[in-house]
């Protein structure tokens, strides 16, 4: 009885273990972040928010909608029956006062979304040439030019950015093979492989820059990007994604360029958006971005060739 009794308490841990796994940790931070949001407001006005009823949950949408976009309440409204899910409550998000009230909500504020400005070629080059320009140390100028060179190049989300190990690398005679072991689409880790070729120009390559970053920095094994100590020695730790948008908008500053409404994502969409204008097809550019439909991929397109394909060149004046 006693065997039986701790296999169960095994299993039960494990499958503990499996939940929490099943969900990449950035999201479930966010259903934690979200949900403590909405708890909030309900212990405020004397509500119940665990379980919770979508009367509730309605009116929580509409106090959120005052200052809050579309997405932003769809994604609060995903957390909150996520958590429900796991605590074994059930929630029916799809209420008509739920659907109704998003419906309305929707038609009086509208549903277009505004993006992070994508890093587009100009904005690199005066981001990188104003790198060189600076008084710091060679070392951590290569890390920081490899750093937004590979993530164009790559068009790589942050997190997947600051995960490449050495180990992920392979330099071949047309450029660098990069593995991507897990990402934000791709959960159970089926990996996926980014080719990124030699740039004609040398000076904003980054296959040569990442080169020379690790030939410099003497990094073989774990981490490529890694931060540096106060005393401006290299260390072992691996760089945050935070530190990926907080490097983004310290140059973009340095370069004159407002950096308001840029963010570590802008080297991802700045990718996508110069393939686009460059005359590249959707599936050449989801192959590089590993996006898994072409909603978001059209609209870079669409946006790349706002002036392109303007009927308005047509008209002679």
């Amino acid at each position: 009885m006693n065997e039986l009794t701790t296999d169960l308490k095994s299993l039960h841990e494990e499958t503990l273990s499996n939940l929490k796994s099943s969900k990449a940790n950035n999201t479930l931070r966010a259903y934690k972040s979200d949900f403590k949001d909405f708890g909030v407001f309900c212990s405020k006005h004397g509500l119940n928010s665990l379980p919770t009823e979508p009367k509730i949950v309605s009116i929580y949408l509409t106090h959120l909608s005052k200052n809050s976009k579309i997405s932003t309440l769809r994604r609060r409204l995903v957390s909150i029956s996520i958590v429900h899910k796991l605590k074994g409550y059930y929630l029916d998000t799809k209420h008509p006062i739920i659907v109704e009230n998003l419906m309305g909500i929707r038609r009086v504020k509208g549903s277009i979304q505004i993006g992070k400005k994508p890093l587009l070629i100009n904005h690199l080059k005066l981001v990188i040439n104003v790198i060189n320009e600076q008084k710091i140390d060679d070392l951590k100028k290569l890390r920081d030019k490899s750093i937004i060179l590979v993530g164009f190049g790559g068009g790589f989300r942050r997190t997947e950015l600051i995960s490449i190990d050495y180990e992920d690398l392979e330099f071949v005679p047309e450029g660098l093979k990069i593995t991507i072991r897990k990402s934000k689409t791709d959960q159970f880790g089926e990996g996926m492989i980014k080719g990124l070729p030699y740039f004609t120009n040398k000076y904003y390559c980054p296959v040569v820059n990442l080169k020379k970053w690790l030939e410099i920095s003497k990094i073989k094994s774990g981490p490529i990007f890694r931060r540096f100590s106060k005393g401006l020695s290299l260390t072992d730790n691996r760089l945050t994604d935070q530190s990926v948008v907080l490097l983004m908008k310290k140059y973009l500053n340095l370069a004159g360029i407002e950096n308001k409404n840029f963010a570590g994502h802008s080297l991802r969409s700045g990718f996508a958006t110069v393939a686009a204008d460059s005359g590249a097809d959707e599936r050449s550019i989801m192959a590089m971005t590993g996006h898994k439909t072409t909603q978001m991929v059209r609209r870079y397109i669409r946006e790349a060739n706002i002036f392109k394909n303007n009927a308005l060149n047509k008209i002679k004046i």
